[in-house]
């Protein structure tokens, strides 16, 4: 099913309609025992210890797809005795969907649990009602705005990937719930046409001390706003923006953006943060961020922007996850315009490169363009008459994934530069060609990307060099229509 935009900037929302599909996935692992002697004891059986297990949710994608969302009802893991136990419920996150886009190559934690010391041989996925919310945006240029938006496509089938039993032992430990999807074609793939192929995998990851990416434990962007927080303990409850409800501690190595620390914040406040798994299992704060400090009546988006019109301060942004004020009532839904005239544009502080890049590094009302990924507040009580809209009060620009090969090298200074070549269906280059917009590119398929000493290099299977496959995560500017990214990570891309 798919929705058209409307003829006029200042017009009445779309509706965006679903398709509810319900799947229950179930993997079983065949194992061999072998024989022995048997001792028989009166004693009764020892309980066996237990583990903290965290699991985190990521996705390994291309770009075609702005927002993958999918609920579970139940997460399971089955001994080789036949016994089972629990991962996650629905009640855990109160039946919202995971959003996989905005972990792709990253992570985010799904849910902590202790359980029994086994090895395990099989895994089992249950689906909730709304399982699929899988979003794409494909060029139509005879609708105003040059793009629509289709939603839920088909999934042909979903497996659960378990190639080798899990061992859980010792204090803490990590498991990665991953989500990849099989390669498909452009706008066929949108419309429905050409259904979807998802698979899970499901595997331990390690646990570190200074964890440096999400196979070891390292959580980044976390969005959420605060529920509970207890200054003299150093600690707060966060509740994501997918419904998870987490405590996480911090320390004297906590680093605060735009907060003087853990007493200026308040029940409500909105952050972004980092985070790191402990060998004991608990969440440690590594980094908090608050772009908007007033949480009175605050709404809270992230997601690529879809329109910035040069004849009106209005952009239109899509709001891959939302928390806050208008969603209680639901007041608003994916597609939102904004009226930006007074908000705060500011760039997030997770890199701290940018006065070295050899370009300005930039994010106004000039420089903003669709397929950028922002973090919007507003402090708006409903949707107000056009052109104001929902009055933004901060736009950020945040961190994204793309995917591309690279097709050429170059440098400067300590920089080395990767030219890289998008799919045509990437949202850059889709949102490109609608008219009446506040920029113009000179080559929205091409992507300059920026790495230094500063990027971590985690690409293992492709190589970084001219024919690369390769996905780059860093903070995406329009330098007078040449798209460049300040890259603070690399990793295998996805075939496209």
């Amino acid at each position: 099913m798919r929705t058209a935009s409307s003829s006029q900037p200042y017009s009445i929302l779309p509706k965006i309609h679903g398709i509810l599909l319900t799947c229950i996935v179930v993997l079983a692992i065949a194992f061999t025992s072998g024989c022995g002697s048997t001792t028989v004891s009166s004693a009764p059986p020892a309980t066996p210890a237990s583990t903290s297990v965290t699991v985190l949710v990521s996705s390994t994608v291309n770009d075609q797809f702005p927002r993958l969302g999918v609920s579970f009802t139940s997460i399971a893991l089955t001994n080789k005795a036949g016994k089972t136990v629990s991962l996650f419920t629905s009640s855990q996150q109160n039946g919202q969907a995971i959003e996989f886009t905005h972990v792709n190559g990253n992570a985010e934690p799904l849910a902590a649990v202790s359980i029994p010391q086994d090895v395990y041989t099989s895994a089992t996925v249950n689906f909730g009602p709304l399982s699929s919310i899988f979003s794409c945006v494909a060029a139509n240029p005879d609708v105003p705005y040059g793009y629509e938006i289709y939603v839920n496509p088909p999934i042909s089938q979903v497996a659960v990937n378990f190639p080798n039993p899990i061992t859980v032992a010792g204090t803490a430990m990590g498991l990665s719930l991953n989500m990849h999807l099989s390669p498909t074609t452009g706008t066929s793939a949108c419309d429905g046409s050409v259904p979807l192929n998802a698979t899970l995998s499901l595997a331990p990851t390690a646990i570190s001390s200074e964890p440096t990416s999400s196979a070891n434990g390292l959580e980044t962007n976390l969005d959420g706003q605060v529920s509970i927080l207890n200054t003299a303990g150093n600690d707060f409850v966060l509740t994501l923006a997918d419904g998870q409800t987490f405590p996480f501690k911090t320390n004297g190595s906590t680093l605060y953006q735009g907060v003087s620390g853990l007493s200026a914040l308040t029940a409500g406040t909105f952050i972004d943060m980092d985070a790191a798994i402990q060998s004991d299992g608990s969440q440690l704060a590594t980094r908090i961020a608050v772009e908007d400090a007033n949480s009175t009546n605050i709404t809270a988006a992230s997601g690529p922007v879809l329109s910035s019109f040069a004849n009106a301060p209005v952009v239109y942004a899509f709001g891959r996850q939302q928390q806050g004020y208008l969603l209680n009532p639901t007041q608003i839904g994916f597609f939102m315009p904004y009226d930006v005239s007074n908000a705060v544009f500011q760039i997030s502080r997770q890199f701290s490169n940018l006065q070295t890049l050899p370009f300005p590094a930039r994010f106004d009302t000039t420089s903003i363009f669709g397929g950028q990924n922002v973090y919007i507040t507003t402090h708006a009580l409903n949707l107000g008459p056009n052109p104001t809209y929902f009055p933004a009060s901060t736009l950020t620009l945040m961190p994204q994934t793309i995917n591309g090969t690279v097709t050429g090298i170059s440098t400067s200074g300590s920089f080395k530069i990767y030219s890289v070549e998008l799919a045509p269906y990437d949202l850059i280059p889709t949102l490109s060609t609608q008219s009446g917009m506040s920029y113009s590119l000179n080559n929205p398929n091409t992507v300059l990307v920026y790495v230094d000493g500063s990027t971590k290099l985690f690409n293992q299977a492709q190589s970084l060099a001219v024919g690369g496959l390769l996905r780059f995560n860093g903070l995406l500017f329009d330098d007078d229509g040449t798209l460049r990214m300040d890259c603070g990570q690399v990793i295998d891309g996805v075939a496209e």
